[in-house]
């Protein structure tokens, strides 16, 4: 059985003069490899440089088309070509404000609001972004939020008069009517409230005229019980009508045959 021993060290034996051969071909290679290695990285480099360069230009052909079609009211097929467009250059954000431009000829309010919302948050700079946001918002009611976002709009570009005289102006008044009808049916409700609970009017039962009505109705409801009406028909036809009292009773003569009372 062969025994084992501690192992002899790498290059124990080796010539000076090899080592530093070896050494000088080693470095040769290192640097070959890095230079090889630096030209790859350039030229991946390059090559996502043109990727991007031809994406960047495929998406401004489909934003031009889309832009041609949405001039013609084909506003699906626009909305279709900015997609497309988006899936290239997603960050763009004039995609998304011209899409939720379309988006309200549609009345689809919604998606109008989100491709505006989409806008603003990859380009907060764009005073037409907000100023579309607004729009979309005012179209879904949302008064207070349009009115905020044509006063970013103007801030951001203080000389803008279509915002200023005519989204703004009008996002205003709207507000005022809304406010005003809120305030008119606050107070119709509170009115209502104030009826439903307005308390039962305190009778007095026990009042003279009360009681001097009460004693009046019941001396009438008396007579009227004491006093009876008898028809009496004749022989002859002759149809009479006598009042009797419980105390003094009429009573007919022979002649009669038929009562009735």
């Amino acid at each position: 059985m062969a025994s084992f021993g501690w192992k002899r060290k790498i290059g124990e034996k080796v010539s000076k003069a090899t080592s530093q051969q070896f050494e000088a071909e080693a470095a040769d290679d290192k640097d070959l490899a890095d230079e090889e290695d630096a030209t790859w990285v350039h030229a991946t480099k390059r090559r996502k440089e043109i990727l991007l360069e031809d994406c960047v230009k495929r998406s401004k052909e489909l934003k031009d088309e889309g832009a041609n079609l949405a001039e013609n009211k084909r506003y699906r097929e626009a909305i279709h070509k900015w997609d497309e467009a988006l899936q290239l250059t997603p960050e763009d954000a004039t995609l998304y404000e011209m899409k939720s431009q379309v988006l309200m000829s549609l009345h689809e309010m919604f998606p109008a609001v989100h491709a505006a919302e989409m806008a603003v948050q990859r380009n907060p700079r764009s005073w037409d972004a907000w100023q579309t946001l607004g729009r979309a918002q005012l179209g879904l009611g949302e008064i207070a939020l349009a009115i905020r976002s044509f006063q970013v709009s103007l801030h951001i570009f203080p000389m803008n008069p279509e915002v200023w005289k005519e989204d703004l102006s009008w996002a205003r008044k709207l507000h005022e009517e809304q406010k005003a009808t809120k305030t008119e049916a606050v107070q119709a409700l509170a009115n209502r409230k104030e009826l439903a609970q307005e308390a039962i009017p305190d009778y007095d039962f026990e009042s003279d005229e009360i009681v001097a009505v009460c004693a009046a109705i019941a001396e009438k409801e008396k007579a009227l019980t004491a006093a009876k009406t008898v028809v009496i028909v004749s022989a002859s036809g002759t149809v009479e009508t006598v009042t009797e009292k419980e105390n003094c009773p009429t009573t007919p003569d022979e002649s009669l045959f038929i009562r009735a009372r």
